[in-house]
């Protein structure tokens, strides 16, 4: 019944030439932001905001951006990880200290940037403090990677995702 496990055998365990701290359990280095096509932190704090600029608010017919929900100066991009992983956080804004769909809006957030930043990405999305009455729980619900796993596995769920984050024609 279990035969689809396989034992590793010492071949799996060999190192690649092209990684060489590849099965060593060490923290390989990514790439740089130069080696990814990025000039400077502020390009990728643009480019991450041109994306997030078109989400489509769920309630009205109006962008995140127009609402000021998003704005550049709530993109901040720090210093990588040990293994050279780019840290950006997001902060945004909720229209109102009670908005029942701010966890909607950040995961759609998290959605849009994961589906076009096509590199390894540490990213960290917050309401603005002291902007919500349940920041925290919210906080914690849309930096969650189960909790974000199990909403897009909703199909209703789901399916307003792709309404607010599908770019216009």
């Amino acid at each position: 019944m279990l035969s689809f496990f396989r034992k590793k055998t010492s071949d799996d365990m060999t190192v690649s030439s092209s990684n060489p701290k590849a099965g060593t359990g060490e923290v390989t280095d990514g790439p740089s932001l130069e080696e990814l096509g990025y000039r400077h932190s502020s390009d990728l704090k643009e480019t991450i905001y041109d994306f997030l600029r078109t989400i489509r608010d769920p309630e009205k017919p109006n962008t995140l951006e127009d609402l000021r929900v998003v704005y550049e100066d709530g993109i901040f991009v720090q210093e990588p990880t040990a293994g050279n992983v780019n840290v950006v956080r997001v902060e945004f804004n909720p229209t109102v200290p009670h908005c029942s769909l701010a966890t909607l809006i950040g995961l759609c957030i998290r959605i849009k940037i994961e589906r076009n930043i096509n590199h390894n990405l540490k990213l960290d999305i917050y309401i603005k403090k002291g902007a919500h009455s349940t920041e925290d729980e919210i906080n914690k619900q849309i930096n969650d990677k189960e909790r974000i796993a199990a909403a897009m596995e909703n199909p209703n769920l789901r399916q307003l995702v792709e309404n607010c984050i599908k770019d216009e024609d």
